[in-house]
C-alpha cells in the first residue's frame, strides 16, 4: 500500500510529541518531585506520557479517520481484535530510561503502521538525541542536525558483530543466545532505538526475549525492513503483529547478521 501521504504528518506529530515529552523532562530535571504512576501491568506512566498521546491521536482521526488506533495509553484499545489495518503508537517509548535522567536521551516517540500483519510505515522520534527515523514502502531516512540521510544496515565488522540489547529487561536467556552466537561486544539502550541503530548500520543484531508489546517494536521494526534488515523468530519465519491482546514473544532483529 502507498503511505506516502501519512509520513509529513506523522512525522511533524511525532516532533511535536517529542517538544512535549522534552518539556516535562526539562521541568524533572528542575523538581525531583515529578513522579511517576503505576499502571496495572506494573509499568511507569508520566504526564508525558499523556501529553505526548493527546498530540498524536488527533492527528491521524485526522489523516485517517477510517484506520483504527492501538495506543499504549489507551487500555480500552488493548481488547480491540486486530483489523487488517491498524496504528501502533506508543508516545513514550522507554519510560523507564525518561526517569532515570541519566542524560542518555534513551526514550522514543512510536508511531507504525500494520497492515495485513506487516509493519509497512513507522516513526521513531528520540527528542533528547535530535534523531528521527522513518520508513515505508520508498525506504528509512534518519533526519537530525546534520540534515537527511538514507539508512542502510552494514555488513557486519571484521572485528565482529555488535549486539544492541535492552537496558532495563536484559535476561538469561538474551546472555546464552549472544554466547552461543559468540557475540562479545553488546551495547544497552532503551526503547525503540535498538532497531533504529541497526537500520542506521551502528549495529547488527538485536536478540530479544523478554516481554514486549507490538506498540513497543512496531515503528522500530518498520524502520529496521524498510532499511533493508529483518525481524524474525528466533526459530526462524516472520515476526507478525494483529496478536492476542498486541503481545509479542520472542524474537532476532539484523541488519545484515547472519544468525548461526
Amino acid at each position: 500500500m502507498q503511505t506516502d501521504y501519512l509520513l509529513a504528518p506523522l512525522i511533524d506529530v511525532a516532533r511535536q510529541a517529542g517538544d512535549a515529552i522534552m518539556g516535562v523532562y526539562q521541568e524533572m530535571l528542575i523538581d525531583d518531585g515529578i513522579q511517576a504512576d503505576i499502571k496495572q501491568d506494573g509499568s511507569p506512566v508520566t504526564r508525558a506520557d499523556q501529553a505526548a498521546e493527546d498530540l498524536i491521536l488527533p492527528v491521524l482521526k485526522l489523516v485517517a479517520p477510517e484506520v483504527t488506533v492501538i495506543s499504549e495509553e489507551n487500555a480500552s484499545s488493548h481488547v480491540i481484535r486486530a483489523p487488517e489495518r491498524f496504528f501502533l503508537v506508543d508516545p513514550l517509548d522507554g519510560t523507564k530510561e525518561f526517569l532515570k535522567k541519566d542524560g542518555k536521551g534513551s526514550f522514543t516517540v512510536n508511531i507504525a503502521l500494520i497492515d495485513n500483519g506487516v509493519p509497512v510505515l513507522g516513526v521513531v522520534y528520540a527528542p533528547a538525541l535530535g534523531r528521527i527515523f522513518y520508513g515505508n514502502e520508498n525506504g528509512a531516512f534518519e533526519e537530525n542536525a546534520q540534515g537527511c540521510v538514507r539508512l542502510n544496515p552494514r555488513d557486519v565488522p571484521a572485528t565482529g558483530p555488535v549486539a544492541v540489547a535492552s537496558v532495563s529487561h536484559r535476561d538469561e536467556l538474551t546472555n546464552e543466545w549472544l554466547k552461543q552466537q559468540q557475540i562479545d561486544h553488546t551495547v544497552a539502550i532503551g526503547s525503540s532505538l535498538k532497531f533504529c541503530l541497526l537500520a542506521a548500520g551502528e549495529a547488527d543484531v538485536y536478540p530479544r526475549f523478554g516481554p514486549t508489546m507490538e506498540w513497543d517494536t512496531g515503528a522500530g521494526d518498520a524502520v529496521l525492513r524498510a532499511a533493508g534488515g529483518q525481524v524474525n523468530l528466533p526459530e526462524g519465519g516472520a515476526f507478525p503483529y494483529g496478536k492476542a491482546e498486541y503481545r509479542n514473544g520472542a524474537f532476532i532483529a539484523v541488519g545484515r547478521y547472519s544468525v548461526k
